[in-house]
């Protein structure tokens, strides 16, 4: 059965995004907010990841796998899908609150042409191009931005940069560009955001970080960087190894099957134990 449920009261200050769950045709659980489409997607070893849709307008219970595209993440269980849905739902709900408003442009920006752009205040702009886009900011806006993280020219690339705008700016900005615009710092700036927060950032908290205590402490290992299911060695994976998980030309490499079961690379890569991982290498494998 399909179900609609508003997420807060309408008001003229507060427009109300509908939600709508149900099951589409081939039984997966699925919602829509506004002209986005949700489905919870079965993936290996009984997890799940979030798909999405644009402008299904059908039936939800006519909607089939082929109508979503995208990996959106994890998603744990049906209640966690839910809660994803409705922090869609306030995110879009905060979005039209805070008036943005669409402006013809042919400004050059440093990804090309601008095609267009969302004016999100006095001075802060958000380029489409043929190709990319992102933010430019006026002088004095720009100034706002944390030293650590200020472009000198104003003009920030929509898939990271974006996010110091969004530290610099938060009343432009929705609850969930917040909180992506601090994960992204996290992940590509964890200096400047130790700077701007005060604290060290704990094992667990940035990619960037952990990755580079990770490469520190494995510097001297061969770290797998690659692996294929092994035909010579049935329940086994042929792992491709560098020194230190090392990528580019002139890298020496090595070759070490795994057991199909050991193998979890993890974020940066599986660790090679020379003691019980036989090396292919020497041509005697």
């Amino acid at each position: 059965m399909n179900t609609t449920v508003p997420i807060t009261p309408a008001s003229p200050s507060r427009p109300l995004p509908v939600v709508e769950f149900g099951r589409s045709a081939d039984g997966l659980l699925v919602a829509r907010v506004g002209d986005t489409a949700f489905a919870m997607v079965p993936s290996r070893a009984g997890r799940h990841f979030l798909a999405t849709g644009w402008r299904l307008y059908r039936p939800l219970d006519t909607w089939r796998r082929a109508d979503f595209f995208g990996h959106s993440g994890d998603v744990a269980d049906e209640a966690t899908f839910r809660a994803l849905v409705a922090e869609s739902a306030e995110h879009q709900r905060e979005r039209a609150a805070l008036g943005r408003r669409e402006i013809a442009s042919r400004v050059h920006t440093p990804w090309g042409t601008s095609q267009g752009a969302t004016v999100y205040g006095e001075g802060v702009l958000c380029h489409s191009t043929a190709g990319h886009g992102g933010f430019q900011l006026a002088p004095e806006q720009n100034a706002r931005v944390h030293p650590l993280l200020r472009s000198s020219f104003g003009f920030y690339e929509e898939d990271a940069e974006w996010a110091a705008v969004a530290q610099a700016l938060p009343d432009l900005f929705t609850g969930y560009e917040l909180r992506l615009a601090d994960e992204t710092l996290r992940n590509h700036w964890p200096d400047a955001w130790e700077a701007i927060h005060g604290r060290s950032l704990q094992s667990g908290e940035s990619r960037e970080r952990d990755r580079l205590i990770f490469e520190g402490q494995h510097a001297g290992d061969w770290i797998a960087i690659a692996a294929v299911s092994s035909d010579r060695f049935p329940g086994f994976v042929e792992t491709t190894a560098t020194p230190g998980g090392q990528r580019g030309p002139g890298v020496e490499r090595r070759r070490f099957p795994i057991a199909s079961a050991e193998y979890e690379p993890g974020l940066f890569g599986f660790v090679i134990d020379p003691a019980r991982h036989k090396d292919l290498t020497d041509g005697t494998g």
